[in-house]
């Protein structure tokens, strides 16, 4: 029997939690594929407007009756907004990645919604738990789009376990369900998947984008200096190459959706050009084990295959086949 993640409703039949990727690679339809597998969810918030925020979920929720929840970007300017239209459309759950705060999760007690929160270190998720926190996701140098860290996710997992009494999902570089045994091995509760997901039928980024995940190869994974603030994992492309060093593009507009931005390019427009078909010149953000990607497959049998590994991983070395 595989080891069960409970994270306060929700106890999905397997412990995986589908990354929320922006902009509109997780959509609805992909998120209410996974919850249909087993597994929980997740859309991508960030980038969109309040009413295709509320459409993604009223998609999802059309399809599915599984666990759905929201991610936001807490570095977005309209973080407020998109995390209230979430509420507001009760959804399962919302998670935030590059910060969090204290209204946050006073805003999830009085909708009745747990709030999760994507941490680098322990000290950042003692900090969470301790404002209310229903579980935390921690990410490793491993994951794709942007970065809290430059530890491997294997070395953190153990000491965030150890650190809180919330759930830990781990997350960064997981591709398989060998992967995940080894990570709730470690102490993880369960795990969250982005990158798998691309190459999916049921993720609605263009064939293009989702073209550069199966081509790329470990040498094609770079780090950017994202406006955000933060280093953030890409494949390497035109783009890439042309906002690196002293000969870095010009940022041609500013759409004024970062709370802080260093304007050295505009990541909402490299984003929405990627995942729309324009690979060279867009961002296109993936986890640094991208290249164990071949072959683009229904989310059931992402997900059947999962649990097939996870469950040969736990085969006790004694027995026999």
């Amino acid at each position: 029997m595989l080891p069960k993640l409970k994270i306060a409703h929700m106890l999905p039949r397997i412990p995986v939690i589908q990354g929320g990727m922006a902009v509109k690679v997780s959509t609805g339809r992909l998120a209410a594929a996974v919850a249909n597998a087993g597994g929980i969810g997740t859309i991508a918030g960030t980038g969109l407007t309040d009413a295709e925020l509320r459409s993604e979920i009223q998609t999802a929720r059309s399809l599915s009756d599984g666990y759905i929840g929201v991610n936001v970007l807490f570095a977005a300017k309209r973080f407020s907004e998109l995390m209230l239209t979430a509420l507001r459309e009760k959804v399962d759950f919302v998670i935030s990645g590059a910060g969090f705060s204290r209204d946050m999760f006073q805003w999830g007690r009085e909708h009745k919604i747990p709030v999760l929160a994507i941490v680098s270190s322990a000290r950042l998720a003692r900090l969470a738990e301790k404002l209310g926190a229903a579980a935390v996701v921690v990410e490793g140098k491993e994951a794709g789009g942007h970065l809290g860290t430059d530890r491997p996710i294997a070395a953190l997992v153990p000491e965030v376990a150890a650190s809180v009494r919330i759930p830990v999902v781990a997350a960064g570089g997981i591709t398989d369900g060998f992967d995940i045994a080894r990570m709730l091995r470690l102490g993880a509760s369960g795990v969250q998947m982005a990158t798998r997901f691309v190459a999916s039928r049921e993720c609605e980024a263009h064939a293009n984008f989702k073209a550069q995940y199966l081509a790329a190869n470990a040498e094609d994974v770079t780090l950017i200096d994202s406006p955000v603030g933060l280093p953030g994992r890409a494949i390497s492309n035109h783009f890439t190459r042309s906002i690196a060093g002293a000969l870095r593009s010009k940022i041609q507009h500013c759409d004024g959706c970062l709370k802080h931005c260093s304007a050295k390019f505009c990541i909402l427009d490299a984003l929405r050009k990627a995942v729309s078909g324009d690979t060279q010149n867009g961002l296109v953000f993936s986890g640094e084990f991208v290249g164990r990607i071949k072959e683009i497959l229904p989310v059931q049998e992402i997900m059947d295959r999962l649990v097939a590994q996870m469950e040969q991983a736990f085969i006790p070395e004694h027995s026999t086949p």
